[in-house]
């Protein structure tokens, strides 16, 4: 007897559907992904629970024709290709058949379409991919889709959902992606009958940034652009100072549609470097456009996964890109001891930019007809604002918010007047004030009228740390004789790791020689780290070191967080006492290094008061 079948169809579009439709956040993005590539302008996302009962996605595309309604929930049929050859040049975000067709095979659905070409719609309405019902309806131009019983003949799978605050939080997420994405596409999200977000499809992308994030995240942004003839990488990355504990807000997406890369967020870290604290992450929204035969995105059926065929002159891009990007900028970070403002941030809308406003849509025609080649860097600025008001036959209430709403757009005016006029930190400018609790130089900046509070431990770790790199990279480091040799007794597996390592001692200017079973002595240790104990400090850095390849050069860069240890065993310590002729030389040598507004670890070895917040606390302005 044959113990190998033929399943049923009904069998085969569940089957597939599992690989497509893991939990309600697959729906809203499939659905969404339609109404994109249907050409909409306008796409509101409404929900209900978690996704499970109830989604819908109304769009003002341009619908489905009459002739295709049924096909299109037939696997693998679809209008976006027609042969093989297309799939090297695909532009929409779509285009295997399969969505429609495994969200109908799962689920009870609606869809009432029309085209612009049809004076009436057509509804049809399908459970488990089966046409239940169908017939013409009125309804405008555009498709809205309603899924309800999610899983309802899959209760397996069903099951293995998440608790409702996590599948809802995984509706956001895909749904704040595909906002950012779009720019130009107006974007409604409805959950529970109750708005979360709307954007304007204005092609403003601080404007979609400000709508779902607030203000404060976008003012800790710094804008990106770049453009050659095959490449045109804009959006933003975060200020030094402005980190997260995870990947969660790093967003990248490749011709409009969000992709997983871990090898673009390493690039940009790597790019950061020392900038960032230990086990912090930048954020960044990155749009890359390349000629889509660059990249294959036939590769998961979820098509969050991109190849790019030049991908080393991309990464080589983005991460030299970001680099001068961050050496530009002024990133010491600003004290503010302001109140909050008592208008909620919510109140506020943007209107337009006192800048060039960045339109999408233009900035990327310019890279497809082949513009010239220019990187352009840009902080992104407080826009003018205003405040929604309703009309009011109230004289006495239009006066009070029309008094809000001029005071708002002052403060605005004076940020922005004190950001085109903010420079950066001049060694010409300062006088030293002092220190405070032996930790803290205090300098005046009398020209800007700018108050900055170094960190003499972290400005001086900062300052070794370039000094130890320089001479470990240049392999010039001077070792110094101990008088009386240092006996260091070791595990085994100690004894083991100076072994594969010894050739990272021998660099960093330790010798060291065998001395018995599992011991060693120490005879000479780096001139740069002036008196240290140095039976310590050895086992400092052993405790530090990784068992690496033999060849240094190739794993220098996985060496810079041992050097970061070495730095701060040699610094200026929190409290150490030192005079006005070692403050002056400790800021002069720390902005000669190439990155002098952190430590290795990534503090900040610098901020700044300005006279204008001091005055604010003292009710002064």
């Amino acid at each position: 007897m044959s113990r190998i079948k033929i399943l049923d169809e009904s069998t085969i579009n569940k089957i597939a559907a599992g690989e497509i439709i893991e939990r309600p956040a697959s729906v809203v993005k499939e659905l969404v992904e339609n109404s994109i590539d249907a050409g909409a302008t306008s796409i509101t996302i409404e929900i209900k629970g978690y996704g499970k009962d109830y989604i819908r996605v109304t769009d003002n595309g341009v619908g489905i024709e009459s002739d295709d309604l049924e096909i299109a929930f037939m696997r693998h049929t679809t209008s976006k290709i027609s042969k093989i050859e297309d799939l090297e040049k695909i532009k929409s975000l779509g285009f295997r058949g399969e969505a429609l067709a495994s969200i109908s095979a799962v689920s009870q659905l609606k869809v009432i379409t029309k085209t612009d070409n049809n004076l009436i719609g057509n509804q049809i309405v399908l459970h488990g991919g089966r046409v239940i019902s169908r017939k013409e309806v009125g309804c405008p131009k555009g498709t809205t889709v309603i899924v309800t019983n999610l899983f309802y003949n899959t209760p397996v799978r069903a099951k293995f959902l998440k608790s409702e605050s996590k599948e809802t939080l995984k509706i956001n997420d895909i749904i704040y992606k595909l906002a950012l994405s779009n720019p130009n596409i107006s974007f409604k999200y409805i959950k529970d009958n109750k708005v979360i977000f709307r954007t304007r499809g204005n092609g403003n992308d601080e404007d979609v940034i400000y709508n779902l994030f607030g203000r404060n995240f976008l003012s800790s942004l710094i804008r990106i652009n770049y453009k050659d003839n095959n490449f045109l990488m804009k959006g933003f990355i975060s200020e030094p100072s402005f980190t997260r504990g995870n990947r969660s807000h790093q967003y990248f997406f490749v011709n409009n549609r969000y992709i997983k890369s871990n090898l673009l967020s390493k690039t940009i870290e790597s790019a950061y470097g020392t900038l960032l604290p230990s086990s912090r992450f930048p954020v960044i929204i990155l749009y890359l456009f390349v000629p889509p035969y660059e990249i294959d995105v036939n590769i998961h059926p979820t098509k969050t996964e991109v190849r790019f065929k030049n991908e080393k002159e991309i990464c080589s891009t983005i991460y030299d890109t970001v680099k001068k990007l961050l050496k530009k900028e002024d990133i010491i970070p600003q004290m503010n001891i302001t109140n909050k403002d008592n208008v909620q941030e919510t109140q506020i809308n943007f209107i337009d930019n006192l800048s060039t406003k960045s339109n999408y849509n233009k900035e990327v025609s310019n890279f497809l007809v082949g513009k010239n080649s220019k990187i352009n860097y840009e902080k992104p600025i407080d826009n003018k604002i205003k405040k929604d008001f309703n009309i009011s036959s109230n004289d006495e209430v239009l006066k009070n918010r029309q008094v809000i709403t001029n005071t708002l757009i002052k403060e605005n005016k004076e940020k922005l007047i004190e950001k085109e006029n903010k420079q950066k930190f001049s060694i010409d400018n300062i006088q030293i004030i002092g220190t405070l609790f032996s930790t803290y130089i205090l300098a005046e900046d009398k020209l800007n009228a700018i108050l900055y509070i170094i960190d003499q431990h972290a400005a001086h770790e900062r300052i070794m740390f370039e000094k130890l790199k320089r001479q470990f990279k240049n392999q010039i480091i001077i070792s110094q004789q101990m008088l009386v040799p240092e006996i260091i007794n070791l595990t085994f597996n100690e004894y083991k790791k100076v072994e594969l390592n010894l050739e990272i001692f021998n660099k960093l200017g330790f010798t060291i020689e065998p001395f018995g079973k599992y011991s060693i002595v120490l005879r000479s240790v780096p001139v740069i780290f002036n008196k240290p104990n140095a039976k310590q400090l050895f086992l400092d850095i052993l405790d530090n070191l990784e068992n690496f390849d033999s060849k240094l050069e190739s794993n220098y860069d996985l060496r810079l967080e041992k050097i970061m240890k070495l730095a701060c065993t040699s610094s200026i310590k929190a409290g150490d006492k030192i005079d006005e002729l070692e403050i002056s030389s400790l800021i002069k040598e720390l902005f000669k290094t190439e990155n002098p507004y952190t430590c290795p670890h990534g503090r900040p070895t610098i901020i700044k008061l300005t006279q204008s917040e001091l005055e604010k606390k003292f009710k002064r302005t």
